[in-house]
């Protein structure tokens, strides 16, 4: 007599876990952007007149607050639903947009690389038109601030009487003399390892999003053709 073993499909468990784990972070994380822009928008009084946001001369950063926490706060609700209910539609949707993130990444860093001069206009003509809403936006000014503050001495008295010193050499020792995108030229070569490290990081997390969610869903798929 002989005995033949059927081998049935299942889920794995530890991919299903692991795919929640890893989606209850950027779940969490995404919530935390859109919280903090909210909060950054209560500050500055536009949740209490919303005409605000569209009367704004420069570009507000909480927009990319707000759009990273959405997109991070959709990407890691699906994820983690579709791993508990092994709902493959979800799962494909987490997996799709992942993908095309990805790309649309890869894509922008070979044509800023490829069109340099093309890119340090755009950036340049972005940062011209913002600093003339330099006055009306905190979070803005900040931004500016921080680029400005790259190789120079912060004075907190704005350049009071500095004139008086007659040299180039002694106003750089109290003012900012160089401009926005000269300081972020000069700072990207000498941290050129530290951006792509970054990148490197969130590229690996994509991928390892992307397997977990192409293995469930090769799980799921396994058992239903199974019954």
């Amino acid at each position: 007599m002989h005995y033949y073993r059927y081998e049935s499909a299942e889920v794995s468990c530890c991919y299903k876990y692991l795919m929640f784990s890893y989606n209850i972070v950027f779940w969490l994380a995404g919530a935390l952007f859109i919280c903090a822009g909210f909060w950054a928008w209560s500050e500055k009084g536009v949740l209490l007149d919303l005409t605000q946001v569209t009367r704004q001369h420069g570009f507000d950063p909480v927009w990319v607050v707000l759009l990273v926490g959405t997109v991070t706060f959709i990407l890691g609700f699906a994820g983690c639903v579709g791993a508990l209910r092994e709902n493959i539609c979800l799962l494909k949707f987490f997996s799709g947009i992942i993908v095309l993130i990805f790309f649309l990444e890869l894509t922008v860093a070979v044509l800023a690389f490829m069109f340099q001069d093309y890119v340090r206009e755009w950036v340049n003509d972005l940062f011209l038109q913002n600093v003339k809403a330099y006055r009306e936006d905190i979070d803005l000014q900040n931004l500016i601030d921080s680029l400005q503050r790259v190789d120079n001495v912060v004075n907190t008295q704005c350049g009071y009487d500095v004139r008086s010193s007659g040299t180039l050499t002694k106003w750089a020792e109290t003012i900012y003399i160089k401009g926005c995108i000269t300081a972020l030229e000069d700072w990207l070569p000498r941290n050129i390892y530290i951006v792509a490290g970054v990148f490197m990081v969130i590229s690996l997390l994509q991928m390892v999003g992307i397997y977990l969610s192409r293995t469930l869903i090769g799980d799921i798929e396994k058992v239903k053709l199974s019954y």
